[in-house]
This record gives C-alpha cells, structure tokens and sequence, in this order.
C-alpha cells in the first residue's frame, strides 16, 4: 500500500464511482477530452483531500484563519502524502509583487545587499566610508550662529513593541527625553507604547544652541553614536543631518544609514521612494483623456474636465478664464495649436499670485490676488483630497500611470541604490533578464570574505534562475510585475520555487503547466518535472501535451465524453499501454491513428490587411506586421518573444481606440494602417464570463431571455398573469425571497468551513411554488436550468432561436455544461469559448475582427479539432480571426502565420517568418518552422480516419 495511492468511490462533480491505484514517486499524466472529470478527480478528490487531513491536524484556533477544507466525495484513499497545488491562477495582482519576491529571490537578494554591499556616492562615485567624530563636528559647526540643535540617537526605525524596558533602562542612564514617531515626550510621562504598531524611537541626547561650542558637540554625538549604533543625528528648526561612523561620503557628506536586509524592501517604509511610496509609478494626469479631440478650442470643451461647465457662469470657469486672460490665451483657437508654454500654463497655472475677479451667483464682483491652479494640478490634488467615491472615479478618469519622477521606476530611495555589488545596485540587479542575471553571478568578483559571506544566498539565487531558464523564462526580468504575467508563466514561476525547495515525498498537482510553452522549451519543462519526480516526489499533472504525456511513467484517461458522459477511466497505464488501447481517444491521438486534418488550400483573403507600422511596445524592435484580412492568422513564437505586446496591447487597443473607445491607450506604434476596413472588433480572453454564482451560460449567450419569453407564452402563465420578468431569479416576484434565487444558503461556522445548504423553502430550486407550477413540456423553469447544454437541444428542438443558440455551445465543445451552471466554477477555456459561441450566433457584417489568446487552454485534441471548424466558420462568413498560439494543430490549419522571435525578452520582438504554414516549415531560422515542418506532408492534407471529423473548412 505505501507505494500506490488507493481511491475508493469517488464522486465529486461528475465522477462516477471512481476506483482507481496511482503509483507513488512517479510522474502520473491526468487527460480526457474537456468536462470528463480530470480536475474532478486530481484537484477536487485527491488534492483537496491532502489539504483537509493536513489542516484537521491543526488546533482550532489556527483552522479559523485558513479557507475551507471541505471533504471531498470519496469513501477514502490510502496512501495519501502531505498536498501541494500549483494551478494556473494569476501569482498576484497586487502592484508590489514582482516575479523577484513571488521566487523569494529578492529576499536572498536583500540579505546579500545588507551583508556586502558596498555604499557609493550618488553625486562623486565615491566609496563611502564611516566618518569620524571630528569630521562630524566639523559639519556641524558649519552651521550659523544661535541655531537651535538638538542631537539625537536613533534606537529604533519602524518597529513594533510596547519598548516599556528600553524607556527604563533610559531613565536608569540618566536620560530625559525622547523623540517617539517624530515628537518629543518626557521619559517620565510616557506610556508604553501601542504594541502591533510600527515605532520610530530617538534619543535626546543633548540641546545646544550652536556657538563656540565644539567640544560639546563632539562628546554628544560620541554619546548618541554609541547608543544609536553608530548612527546619530543633528535636527534644527530646517532641516535633520544624519550622521553615520559606519557609511558618509568625505565630499559631500551623503550617508547612508546602517545596511540591513529591510533597507532594500520596497515595502518597507525605510527603503522605499517617498514618493510613490515603492510603487515605482504615480498616478498623473494622461492628456490623451485630458484632450480626447485636439481639434476642439477650450471654450468648445477641449479639455474634457471642463467640458460641462465651458462658457457658463460656474466659479471654477471664471478661474480658468481669468488664467487664460492674464496670460493672452486664446480660448477659441484648438487645443493642439496652443504653444507649448499656453499648455503648460493651462495644465499647471499661474505659479504666482495675479489679479483677477470673479462674479458670485447674486451677480456681486469680487477681486482676488492669489495663484491660479491648472487643471492638471488641480484633478491631481482633489484625486488625493477628496473623501467621495463618486468624486475619485471621476477625478480617476482623467489620470494614468507615470513612472516616479523620483525614483525613475526603481522603487527604491537614494540611499538604497546607493548600495552596489559587482557596480550594479539592486534595482539594476533585478532588470537584467534571467540569462544575464546567471551570466552575472558567475562572472561576480569577490574577495574571500565577501565569498564567503554570500556563498549560501548566491547558490539559492542562482538555483531558483536556473529553474526559469529551464522552464522556458529566459526572458523574464525579476521586476516584472507578478499580474502582467500569463497562467503558465506564473505557474512556472511557482514551480522554481518548489524545486528550490528540494522538498521530498510531496504530491504536486499540477494544471497545464506547458499553457503559453513553445513546443521548444517543452522538453525543458519536462526535464524539471522528472527532476522533482527523482526527488522522491509523486506529481500529478492534468495536461493535454502530446509531448508531456509521452514522457510520463503512468497516463490516467478520463471520459470517455464530457459531463455526464464522462467521469470513469477510460484507460490507465504506462504512455504505451495507453496507445495500445483502442478504447481511449487519448491513446489515438497518442498513436496518430486520430489526427487533426488541415486545408490543402490557403486563403489568400480579400487584399486588404490590417497594417502595424513600426511598433515598439515593450520588446518590439520597431516591426512592421500586416494582418491580411478574412484569414485565419496565427501568431507565433516562443514565450516571451513579442506576440501579446503586438497584438493584444498594439493592434487589438489600437482598434479599440479607432472604434470609440477613448480611454484605451493603444500600444507604442508609429500607427495602425488599414482601420477603416473594420467596424468591430472581439476580443475573446479567459477572464470570467461573471464573477457571482448567479452568472451563468445560459444568461450570458441569452439564451435565458429565450426561454423566460417561452414559459411568458405558456397557457398556466397566462393564466397567472406572470411576465417574462417573473422568471428570473435576479429580481423580485417569481424567485424565492427565502434564498434570493440562489438556491443555497450559507452557513458560518468559525473555525469550520463554512457550509452551504440547499434554501429550506425551495430546496435549491430558486423560484416560489407558484412559479413552479408554471411548465413547458412537463419541466418547471428551474428543470430546464438543470439540463445540460445537449439535453436542452433536444428538449427545445422544436424552437429554432432557442435550439440554434444553444448549439453554438455545443458547437465549441460545451454540450456537457449545465444551462444554469455558476460562472465561477467554468475554466478559463470554458469561459473563452462561452464568449465564443455568444458571439457566433450573431449576424456576421463581415467586417470583423476576432482576437483570441490560446483558446486551445484546458483543450483535448479532439476539442482543438472542434474549435478549429468553428474558427474556420468565422472565417467563411467574411470575418478576420487573429490568433495568438503554441498548438500545432492550430497553427497548421492557419492561412497566415507571422512567427515572432527568435528568442524571447530582449532577444525577441522581431519577425523571424511571415507566410503559409508551408512557408513557415521552409525557414530554418523558425523554431516554430522546425516542428511544424514533420505535420505538413507535401502541402496536402492527411485523410482522416474519420470523415465526418474533416472541418469543412479542409474541402478548399
């Protein structure tokens, strides 16, 4: 038993009754086509149930801060080692993670910086070194006659605690005062201080007002460097010297303080930019929401703040006349003629007081002689200010990210990257990409002691970007921020941090690891698996890889359909066995006896094209790319090299801008020719198609609206006098009131998990017994609501608007969802392809563009070969569908292929090949050309061994 994991009977979700022996130590590939129950079984059975038995070994008190832990639907599994998931959720969208601190390489960074780093001055590049006593006093007495001066010794910087012993120990030494979060408080009068808040603690030494005074001087700050740990400093009415007989340039006099791990946190008050407070960026005013329309004059609402008010008697108008007047603007000439200095005095006033009057609403002249603000100052300091909700979003409309006129990006102070190692600070550090970050390390020179010193962190450092560099991040830099990153690219990232944790007997789970991986990288993905795997680990990976799975030791096969279709094994054994198995549609493809066919022509679209002229978003190395339209075009590349910077952030905004949308801020490019040819544009991402229990498909495709007009019609309905409005669960009359149409209530129980239980009055059925003696064909509202996508074609075969909308789901390979099923617990290619099939129930004008960002995530290869016919559809109605891809079946079956590269980050963002799919697998400087080239037989199409799989689409 201590080398297989034994489940007995589970049935969570769709699973039927599963039975089912996993090796342990092994690497275990979980497949099927999409809805069979993989992540059923891996996620929410076997992981779920490693995470609950671990926290049931928890105290109660620890249980109430952790989520829930509800058991899964199983009668029990053996064998079970301590659970870890790594799913493809987004690392974090909090705007100070970075990939650095998500891999825990910033804080080994941070601990190096403080242990050998070496202070430099800013302003002589100078080594800074301690200064003395006397080189102190010096400074000091520089100072004019009579000035007031108190010498301070600092004992502690932003830390926690009551400090009742230190405020003793002080009165014991003969101390009287101390300066407690920048105010002086008599020792004798203070109480302890609060202990979860953050304290800055000074001594005061000594009161002095300066005259000839120097021995003075010099025997208080001997004093406060002694207690300040080599730190003191000297406040006057103006200003606060720091002083420091550990670091201080002999020049200039910049110190830095005492070098410590916190001191080169962004999140730490003591090392972050005073300004955008370790952000790296600021909220300012971006003049392109300022001034939508440059043509406009200001008194035509040129600038869209005053749009409302121009030429009316408001009080603020008469201020930005009055400003305008004094300076000779001319307020009816457009904004984009004014000069340079006008613009400026517009945005940022008068910087003086002037003379000026304004008219109250009793008619009453006032004159005033002060400054006028302009109106980006003006947004700017009202954004901060204002308590109003409502206020900051409209103050919020007109602004947009800055980087920090400070800090330049760094998120750091002076004194910090002051700091450097190898001539690089730590911010210039974290920009190299992970290749030079290695190349960096090894090529480090240090003395012994340093070596020494920072032998342990270095390897830590060094481990966890090797790992990057295998996974296929190379182009990754450690301050890119961890919420720009993709799925696969923050699963990845996750993954180094494991391996660098060199745990053993742990059960991973992991969700597609290889989403967003160039068939290139993959091997080294698998490599890493194997590595973690040959640790003693077992992993469990739900993946779809053709690559992955034949590298595997054992292959679970789920289905052999979707939703209630699916939930048994199909097939389980080593990747051989699998292929050996005829039963199982995974071994097919696996064998190639099920292939994906491709056209044996290619479109060569209507002549026109979408053109990109000259784009440097991010890594773009000023390219020029051209669409052709009523093709499917597929851009490709390895991770990192350009793809979502081209078309997600220049082409696809760039056409949103065009087409109205004016807070969208195109990416950076010369221009986008072509735009007029364009009259829609669907961008078709994984983001959730609702983000509450109550969105749903059926209501997202409007489908629901359909079938609530159906049961309107229906004779009990009628009789009733209930509307169309009475049977929706979102609104008040036919739901039940007890639930508010959710069907379920939620139960807090503390320390448990909390429980959800079917609505005592309904029992889950959402509506009020009256509603429910409403039916269509014997099934209630909420009945139809529980059918799947397949069973609601049948049952509403005989109403075409009803039945075509819901085959446009099943069309994408949705027929196993439920019509009523929460939006939260569809998949990232679930929701993708939801959109999908809203949109292709729509009447094409043949002027659309589709873009679509790996919609073969979370796909079997027998859905990819779905999706495929319905993009091929899109295509034949006259649209232009641009895709961003790694799969090859997609990439095959494409009129048109721009491949980026040739490598990622720095090395990329240029067109390596543009072409047919043949022309592609004819270049050998395309990585992507080089696997595509053994799927490409001649230029003609396989036949399939399946005639009705053929996509229409292959007749050309």
């Amino acid at each position: 038993m201590d080398s297989v994991i034994h489940i007995q009977g589970a049935r969570e979700n769709n699973l039927k009754n599963i039975s089912l022996d996993l090796p342990k130590n092994k690497l275990i590939i979980m497949t099927g086509v999409s809805g069979s129950g993989k992540t059923s079984l891996a996620f929410d059975t076997i992981y779920a149930e490693g995470q609950r038995r671990y926290m049931e070994s928890l105290s109660s008190y620890a249980r109430q801060f952790l989520g829930n832990s509800e058991k899964p639907d199983v009668d029990s599994i053996d064998g079970l080692s301590p659970s870890i998931a790594i799913d493809q959720k987004t690392t974090s969208h909090n705007p100070r993670s970075t990939v650095g601190t998500v891999t825990e390489i910033y804080d080994y960074l941070r601990l190096i910086y403080a242990r050998i780093g070496v202070p430099y001055c800013p302003e002589h590049g100078e080594p800074i070194a301690g200064q003395t006593v006397t080189e102190m006093v010096d400074q000091v007495m520089e100072l004019p006659d009579g000035t007031r001066t108190t010498i301070l010794a600092p004992i502690a910087r932003e830390k926690k605690g009551t400090f009742k012993d230190t405020f003793a120990k002080l009165m014991k030494d003969g101390f009287m005062r101390v300066r407690v979060d920048g105010e002086i408080r008599m020792l004798e009068e203070l109480e302890p201080l609060e202990k979860n808040k953050k304290h800055t603690i000074e001594v005061v030494v000594d009161r002095i007002i300066k005259s000839n005074s120097r021995s003075r001087y010099y025997d208080s700050l001997s004093t406060a460097l002694k207690i300040g740990d080599g730190m003191a400093e000297v406040m006057t009415p103006e200003t606060t010297m720091l002083f420091s007989s550990n670091y201080a340039c002999k020049v200039c006099g910049f110190t830095v303080p005492k070098l410590e791990p916190r001191l080169f946190s962004f999140n730490a008050p003591m090392g972050a930019c005073p300004e955008c407070k370790g952000i790296g960026v600021i909220q300012k005013v971006d003049l392109d929401l300022l001034i939508p329309d440059k043509k406009k004059s200001l008194n035509e609402g040129g600038i869209a703040y005053y749009k409302n008010i121009a030429g009316t008697s408001n009080q603020e108008w008469q201020r930005f006349e009055a400003l305008c007047s004094f300076y000779n603007i001319d307020m009816n000439k457009p904004v984009g003629k004014l000069t340079k200095k006008e613009l400026d005095i517009v945005l940022h006033g008068s910087k003086e007081p002037i003379e000026f009057t304004i008219v109250n609403s009793k008619g009453l002249e006032r004159q005033y002689h002060e400054e006028i603000e302009g109106v980006a100052d003006l947004i700017e300091r009202r954004y901060l200010e204002t308590g109003s909700a409502w206020s900051r979003d409209w103050y919020e409309s007109f602004l947009g990210e800055a980087v920090c006129p400070t800090c330049h990006g760094a998120r750091l102070n002076d004194q910090v990257l002051a700091v450097r190692i190898g001539g690089k600070n730590i911010y210039e550090w974290t920009q190299m990409s992970v290749v030079e970050a290695i190349d960096f390390i090894d090529g480090l020179q240090l003395t012994d002691a340093q070596r020494r010193i920072a032998e342990l962190g270095l390897k830590e450092i060094r481990s966890r970007l090797v790992f990057l560099k295998n996974v296929g991040l190379t182009y990754l830099t450690l301050d890119r921020l961890a919420s720009t990153l993709s799925g696969g690219e923050s699963q990845r990232i996750r993954l180094a941090t494991q391996i660098g944790s060199k745990l053993t007997g742990v059960m991973y789970v992991l969700d597609e690891p290889s989403i967003g991986l160039h068939q290139r990288d993959n091997d080294r993905l698998i490599n890493s698996l194997k590595e973690m795997r040959d640790l003693g680990n077992t992993l469990i990976v739900v993946e779809h890889d053709e690559d992955t799975m034949r590298a595997s030791d054992y292959i679970v096969d789920i289905g052999p359909g979707a939703g209630i279709h699916g939930g048994q094994v199909v097939a389980a054994g080593t990747p051989e066995e699998i292929m050996a198995n005829d039963a199982s549609i995974t071994g097919r493809f696996l064998s190639g006896k099920e292939f994906t066919p491709y056209p044996a022509e290619r479109r060569k679209g209507n002549g026109k094209a979408l053109t990109v002229v000259d784009a440097y978003q991010n890594n773009l190395k000023h390219v020029t790319a051209k669409f052709p339209l009523n093709t499917l075009t597929v851009v490709t590349g390895v991770s990192g090299s350009g793809k979502s910077s081209l078309v997600t952030e220049v082409l696809t905004r760039g056409i949103q801008h065009h087409l109205g949308k004016v807070r969208t801020k195109p990416g950076l490019a010369k221009g986008i020719e072509g735009l007029e040819e364009i009259d829609k544009l669907i961008e078709i991402s994984q983001e959730p198609i609702g983000r509450t229990p109550r969105s749903n498909p059926a209501t997202y495709v409007g489908v629901f609206d359909d079938i609530r007009d159906l049961f309107a019609q229906t004779r009990e309905a009628k009789l009733l006098g209930f509307t169309k409005s009475h049977f929706s669960f979102n609104v008040k009359g036919g739901r039940c009131e007890a639930c508010q149409g959710d069907g379920t209530r939620k139960i807090s129980m503390h320390f448990l998990p909390d429980v959800y239980v079917d609505c005592d009055v309904c029992h889950g059925k959402r509506y009020n017994e009256e509603t429910l003696q409403v039916k269509y064909k014997d099934k209630t509202i909420s009945d139809v609501l529980e059918m799947t996508v397949e069973e609601g074609i049948e049952f509403f075969s005989e109403v075409s608007r009803i039945r075509h909308k819901l085959q446009t789901l099943a069309d994408v390979g949705l027929s196993y969802i439920k019509l009523g099923q929460s939006a939260t617990t569809l998949s990232g290619g679930e929701a993708q392809r939801v959109k999908l099939a809203s949109e292709l129930q729509k009447k094409s004008t043949g002027k659309t563009v589709f873009v679509l960002d790996e919609p073969t995530t979370g796909l079997h290869s027998t859905d990819v070969r779905k999706l495929i016919e319905v993009l091929q559809r899109l295509v034949d109605q006259g649209n232009t569908v641009i895709v961003i891809e790694h799969n090859l079946d997609v990439i095959k079956n494409a009129d048109f292929i721009l491949d980026l590269g040739p490598e990622g980050g720095a090395g990329g963002g240029m067109i390596v090949a543009q072409g047919t799919p043949e022309q592609i697998a004819a270049c050998p400087e395309s990585f992507t050309g080089q696997y595509l080239k053994p799927l490409l037989t001649g230029g003609t199409p396989r036949e399939s061994a399946d005639p009705a799989a053929v996509p229409a689409a292959s007749a050309r």
